[in-house]
């Protein structure tokens, strides 16, 4: 079985709760802490393509930052949404979990188990 990675916040429950749930089944887990290390626009793209979802619907819409860029606007591309995710990572949704081209949001935390199927 190929690694996990989990893009991963420590102070969200949520990814609390998809890294202890994987780490109860003893896998091998990798974390990315992403709010430290933001994953630059090829990897955002990657995992966008690996989760089958564009970069709108990735975004965490009840930030201030959201509100402050402006990034309802319908008119902003993929490629607007994408910067806005790397300049600002905690506009990315979380948990992210990957296992090879396979990728899942953890909300609830029990969807990163879909990626072991």
């Amino acid at each position: 079985m190929s690694e996990i990675v989990l893009y991963h916040n420590p102070r969200c429950s949520k990814s609390r709760a998809a890294l202890a749930l994987l780490q109860s089944r003893e896998l091998a887990v990798s974390v990315v802490p992403y709010l430290d290390t933001p994953p630059d626009a090829a990897t955002l793209r990657a995992l966008l393509a690996n989760l089958g979802l564009e970069a709108r619907q990735l975004l965490r819409t009840g930030e201030e930052i959201y509100r402050e860029l402006n990034l309802a606007d319908p008119t902003l591309d993929e490629d607007a949404l994408i910067a806005a995710m790397t300049a600002h990572p905690k506009l990315i949704e979380r948990p992210i979990a990957v296992r090879g081209s396979r990728a899942v949001v953890g909300r609830p935390p029990e969807r990163v188990l879909e990626i072991l199927q």
